[in-house]
């Protein structure tokens, strides 16, 4: 007996869109139905899990890895499908949102892979979830252009075999999308939403081209949300009839748990998974989420403190590059996310010396490519990994065998020789209410004292002043974080941005609703899992 078909979806609460009809046609919208009748179910499962993973963290304070996958762990006759040719080098990579000028700069700047983001670098619009997809259509039948109206400056595509190869990031598990519901009025994921519409539009269209549908997976938590992701992939190839294994996915390790579950989540997706990849600012949020209330010993000091080389990343970062070299998988180095300043050489000159440290660093300890955030970048972080690549696309054959990462290794947070600071302090505010009120605009990718922030960033943010006063950390001025010191900090940076902007600027922004959106999310008692989902609901469009 054949399935039911799946009900209808309702576009709901959303402004028609110029050409929308060519996204969510009649055939697309069953697509996405299918996808969320089958899937949806097992989505919110595992979101339960989850709850239940962090309770069991809350409780003992401790990790592990996983006893009952050890067998696969062990096994070592076990590899990831072979790269496509569009993902064999793969030495920097761009990230940046899907519209229409990042479109044509990305695939345009040399890198050899763009991440075209529709997670933390996209804020969900309903008018930037629809023309994205319009956008990365329109790049591939070479229909898009653009025209600055301040400036008069054109954009075009380069030729073909100069461009970027896409891999797109779809939504995290835990997001909806309010526009799009089924007969009952529930969401469909935001994931379901983001990767359905790419791949019914694209997949055939990039087989054409010799490339292929490739996704970044975004906040995975385990094995069995990776699991979930194969099981999406081979439904949708053979609904669509394309190629089982035409599918690759590289899985961002930006959760403490799921560096536990490195080799699990490639066994889950080893006919579609091509790498790994360290993220820095959400493996850092992740952590504190898990343990805020874990003592002193897991209180980390100022972001900007937590560099790669802090003990404990440099063993999430070896295990990792160990852990994909292993399995045949590239391993993808963090974010340079410095903005180059039009105006101050001496700024560019220490931070490119940065980046170059950085991207040295990787590619010496094995990592076969990273991420940019600026074209002005690529060329820096290029060097770095040709000097050590040359003519070879990766470098998958060094095994780092003399990598040996104790389950404790990964959270030795005090083995970090840094404390909380006031500076600390005003910066977390100073990036969380300036990045929320961008974001409460609709923009996702916001350059925030010459950083592109996104949501990862403000999620560091309000997160440590969180578990700062929960603490009861004291700073280096002696004075200890409270609500009140926090609500201080929060009413000066307000009165700056208003001297900064003047009062018509202040008063057409989202300034306070920002501040009263970080003070929210960063004193309420009840910790809200993501900065995105209160945010969300605030979020017009």
């Amino acid at each position: 007996m054949s399935a039911p078909a799946p009900s209808p979806l309702a576009i709901v609460d959303a402004e028609p869109l110029p050409r929308q009809e060519e996204v969510l046609s009649e055939t697309a919208l069953a697509f996405l139905a299918e996808l969320h009748r089958r899937f949806t179910p097992r989505r919110d499962e595992l979101l339960a899990r989850r709850a239940e993973r962090r309770a069991e963290i809350a409780r003992t304070s401790t990790l592990d890895f996983l006893p009952e996958t050890a067998a696969i762990r062990a096994d070592d006759s076990w590899k990831v499908a072979p790269a496509p040719p569009a993902l064999e080098d793969r030495r920097v990579e761009i990230t940046g949102p899907t519209d229409r000028k990042m479109t044509i700069n990305a695939l345009n700047s040399g890198a050899r892979v763009w991440l075209a983001d529709f997670e933390d670098a996209s804020a969900p619009t309903w008018e930037n979830v629809v023309t994205g997809q319009l956008n990365l259509i329109d790049a591939y039948t070479r229909s898009i252009d653009f025209t600055d109206e301040r400036t008069g400056k054109t954009y075009a595509l380069r030729p073909d075999e100069e461009l970027a190869t896409v891999v797109m990031r779809p939504r995290g598990w835990h997001l909806d999308e309010r526009h799009l519901t089924d007969a009952e009025g529930t969401p469909v994921p935001g994931a379901l939403v983001d990767f359905g519409l790419y791949f019914f539009h694209n997949a055939q269209r990039l087989l054409d081209l010799s490339k292929g549908p490739y996704f970044y997976l975004p906040k995975t938590e385990s094995h069995l949300e990776a699991r979930l992701w194969n099981d999406v992939f081979v439904f949708a190839q053979d609904h669509l009839g394309i190629p089982q294994g035409t599918v690759r996915a590289t899985v961002l390790i930006e959760t403490i748990t799921a560096a536990y579950e490195m080799e699990e989540i490639l066994y889950e997706l080893r006919d579609h998974a091509s790498g790994l990849n360290a993220g820095r600012w959400d493996y850092l949020f992740s952590i504190v989420k898990n343990f805020r209330d874990g003592g002193p010993k897991f209180v980390l000091p100022d972001r900007n403190a937590v560099t790669m080389t802090a003990p404990f990343m440099r063993a999430y970062t070896e295990l990792l590059v160990r852990t994909c070299h292993k399995r045949g998988a590239h391993a993808i180095g963090g974010m340079a996310a410095f903005i180059p300043s039009r105006r101050d050489e001496e700024v560019n000159k220490v931070a490119f010396e940065k980046v170059k440290a950085d991207k040295d660093r990787e590619a010496n300890d094995g990592f076969d490519g990273s991420w940019v955030a600026h074209p002005d970048l690529v060329p820096i972080a290029m060097e770095s990994f040709d000097r050590v690549l040359g003519d070879r696309p990766n470098q998958k054959d060094r095994l780092r065998e003399d990598v040996d990462v104790k389950a404790e290794d990964l959270i030795a947070i005090d083995s970090l020789d840094a404390r909380p600071t006031y500076a600390g302090l005003v910066n977390a505010v100073q990036v969380g209410i300036r990045y929320i009120e961008a974001w409460l605009r609709g923009l996702g990718a916001v350059a925030i004292f010459n950083l592109m922030e996104d949501a990862a960033t403000a999620e560091i943010s309000r997160s440590q002043i969180w578990q700062w006063i929960n603490a009861g950390v004291v700073l280096d001025n002696g004075e200890r974080v409270t609500a009140e010191l926090a609500r201080k900090v929060a009413a000066e940076e307000l009165a700056n941005i208003r001297a900064e902007t003047g009062e018509e600027a202040f008063a057409a922004g989202n300034w306070q609703q920002a501040h009263d959106l970080l003070l929210k999310v960063a004193l309420d008692e009840d910790y809200a899992d993501f900065l995105t989902l209160p945010a969300y609901e605030q979020l017009k469009g």
